[in-house]
């Protein structure tokens, strides 16, 4: 993987007291694809024969890794070969839908706003890294951003691996998880934000219903205006710990 350069000094850079640092999840969270990610789902359903499902059963069923998802659906776990039929079906509709989405609804000013503040802030998701890269300087958001790493592997998986090495890359920045506070949609970013030592906040805009993101038993609000709030107060108690 290679991530996309700091583009300017890393927050806080000379000092010993941690800023807040946001990872921020991209798909449900920064990148509002959820009506990409529903039409695509049926799409592919269509093809393996499956019926499709509405928004709400999506977003109730919905679990990393999501052979975990398929299970819920067809009452058994997919063999590897259903798996990867289904994923490869499911990305080739995902990008038909892709363009017609746009960054959820105050997202620009969020991450200014952040950024001016003079703390720090970068993407890791598991969306393919190749593709994650140009979307995010096609919207011309990347300045705001010490780090965008986007999955370099199989699709499906769950992201703790991948947090832990996202957090250890951004050491060279002055970021450690203590003063880290993930943003996303679903209880993988959570788990995932504990496995590196880093806290979680979880919006209700993506793929998890209220009641599935409350399993995580951390921080669950309705927008992100909420959750960048609660991430200052997490992540300013952190470092002071």
């Amino acid at each position: 993987m290679t991530a996309t350069p700091a583009p300017h000094p890393p927050a806080g850079s000379g000092s010993t007291v941690p800023r807040p640092h946001i990872v921020w999840d991209w798909n449900g969270t920064l990148f509002h694809d959820l009506d990409a990610t529903i039409r695509a789902t049926n799409a592919a359903f269509a093809e393996v024969g499956l019926e499709p499902i509405t928004l709400e059963q999506y977003r109730t069923l919905y679990r990393v890794p999501v052979p975990r998802f398929y299970e819920r659906l067809m009452g058994r776990m997919p063999t590897q070969r259903e798996w990867e039929v289904m994923d490869g079906l499911f990305h080739h509709h995902y990008k038909a839908h892709l363009t017609a989405c746009d960054l959820t609804e105050g997202v620009r000013e969020l991450l200014h706003g952040w950024h001016a503040a003079g703390r720090s802030q970068s993407i890791l998701s598991m969306h393919g890294h190749d593709e994650l890269v140009p979307l995010v300087r096609d919207f011309g958001i990347e300045p705001h951003f010490l780090r965008v790493d986007g999955r370099d592997g199989p699709s499906g998986g769950t992201k703790a691996e991948h947090m832990v090495r996202h957090l250890a890359a951004l050491d060279v920045h002055g970021v450690r998880p203590g003063a880290t506070v993930v943003i996303g949609d679903a209880l993988d970013d959570a788990l995932a934000a504990r496995d590196a030592g880093a806290r979680a906040v979880l919006y209700t805009g993506g793929s998890h219903s209220r009641s599935s993101l409350e399993e995580a038993g951390v921080p669950v609000v309705d927008t992100l205006t909420e959750a960048v709030s609660l991430a200052e107060r997490l992540a300013v108690d952190l470092a002071d710990f």
